[in-house]
């Protein structure tokens, strides 16, 4: 594919190097030429020294004939700009990175949709939400992520003797904006039909708006698991995501530690069911304060990686089971093996991912593995002409795969079988592995009658 990256700086250039090693072709455009040089010397890509909002430098890069733009300047309105720019100019898809959070928030104004961009994204976020599924174990978080917050997954273990226990999804009579995404159990990981049974220890992956999935539950097991204790040192943007990702579900009570007043202030403004607490996280007293020994979990999400590794290594001592650490340099993996810490996520690899998810042609804006590889979840264009525009969902062959959630402009919802997607739409759609060429032909253009 051809890619055209807007800024060359630490994380402009992480990704570029992820995508020379998969054979793409890039080119890099920036004010620097400095920075450009030193790319130049280690990586196959072009350059180009300007602004990445200027047209005359987007059009040098090939921006005409780019496949995706990727702006990932260090400033949110030039990479809005900047991205729209090439979208207009004939890239098939822009993205672009934003620091802002207000700038992901669509209840009030849809930014990504009125600049015509595929998607915003903060690495700050989509480190929060990896930390989370890590915490929460299922795959299906990125749904939520694709959803722009407004579904909810969650996995409950199905118990014996439960209203669900021995009997057929369509005896359940579900909401019709509550989903069965996935069972995992003795038979494997499965999308669901309406007429699989569901089974005593079967994992059953919930699928619903937000906040609508805690009275469904009841349906698999007579009473909740006890909840778990999180505490997240560290009250930047990605322990604040991390906290409002996970306060609001009844497994977990979360606690979020940090030092600086005016920030624990905005956070106790903005985290409803979060406890704030004041206090330095690197020193062991005021750990040992916190209650970090007594925790279910530990996350380091500071903003240095020194400090997030020290944290880590006095949680384990503490005694706290399970530790989490956000670490930015690589060269410091060996080091985390060595002091025990197993579980380190890092931004730049994070934000990897997320990129090559979204290196698709054709209607598939991006795709991502669950389930150990079991299923797929698809971000899919309806595009004029394709069968799964032409009828009920009700009436299309999905066998094994889902349609999750559909978002028309600024509006996202969980469908049911009566809903009918339309051209422009963007469809969620899970998809066990086996069944991906079938499904993927329904969204084939030209389809359709």
């Amino acid at each position: 594919m051809n890619i055209v990256i807007l800024g060359a700086g630490t994380v402009g250039n992480s990704i570029a190097r992820s995508l020379c090693a998969q054979h793409h072709n890039v080119c890099l455009v920036d004010q620097s030429r400095t920075a450009l040089a030193e790319i130049e010397e280690r990586l196959d890509v072009g350059t180009v020294c300007g602004t990445a909002c200027d047209p005359v430098a987007l059009f040098q890069a090939g921006i005409q004939s780019a496949d995706l733009c990727l702006a990932l300047t260090d400033r949110d309105e030039v990479n809005i700009v900047g991205a729209s720019v090439g979208k207009e100019m004939g890239a098939g898809r822009s993205v672009a990175r934003v620091h802002q959070p207000t700038y992901l928030d669509t209840t009030t104004f849809d930014v990504a949709d009125h600049f015509q961009l595929a998607r915003l994204f903060s690495l700050e976020h989509l480190t929060a939400l990896a930390l989370a599924r890590k915490i929460r174990v299922p795959g299906l978080l990125a749904l939520e992520n694709l959803a722009q917050g407004s579904v909810e997954v969650q996995e409950v273990s199905v118990q014996e003797d439960a209203k669900a226990d021995g009997r057929r999804l369509d005896e359940l009579d579900l909401p019709h904006e509550i989903l069965v995404g996935l069972i995992a159990g003795n038979r494997g990981t499965v999308i669901p039909s309406a007429d699989d049974v569901v089974t005593p220890e079967d994992r059953v992956t919930l699928i619903g708006r937000l906040g609508e999935l805690d009275d469904v539950r009841r349906l698999f097991e007579h009473k909740p698991p006890p909840r778990q204790h999180v505490v997240i040192a560290g009250g930047g943007e990605i322990g604040f995501s991390l906290a409002r990702i996970l306060e609001h579900r009844l497994r977990f009570h979360v606690t979020l530690i940090e030092s600086e007043e005016a920030r624990c202030e905005f956070l106790s403004e903005r985290l409803e069911m979060t406890t704030i607490l004041i206090a330095d996280a690197t020193r062991r007293s005021e750990m040992e304060e916190a209650r970090v020994g007594t925790a279910d979990v530990f996350v380091a999400a500071t903003g240095h990686d020194e400090d997030n590794i020290v944290c880590g290594v006095e949680a384990r001592e503490m005694g706290c089971p399970r530790i989490l650490t956000v670490v930015r340099r690589p060269d410091y993996d060996n080091v985390l093996t060595k002091l025990g810490i197993e579980q380190a996520v890092s931004p730049r690899e994070v934000l990897g991912q997320e990129i090559l998810a979204m290196l698709q042609s054709g209607p598939v804006i991006s795709r991502r593995q669950i389930a150990d590889g079991a299923a797929e979840v698809f971000e899919l264009e309806v595009r004029e002409g394709a069968a799964i525009s032409q009828a009920p969902l009700k009436n299309l062959p999905l066998s094994r795969g889902l349609v999750a959630a559909v978002v028309r402009s600024s509006m996202i919802w969980v469908p049911g079988g009566a809903d009918e997607l339309k051209v422009g739409d963007v469809a969620i759609v899970l998809v066990q592995s086996d069944s991906i060429d079938a499904v993927l032909a329904l969204f084939a253009p030209g389809n359709g009658d």
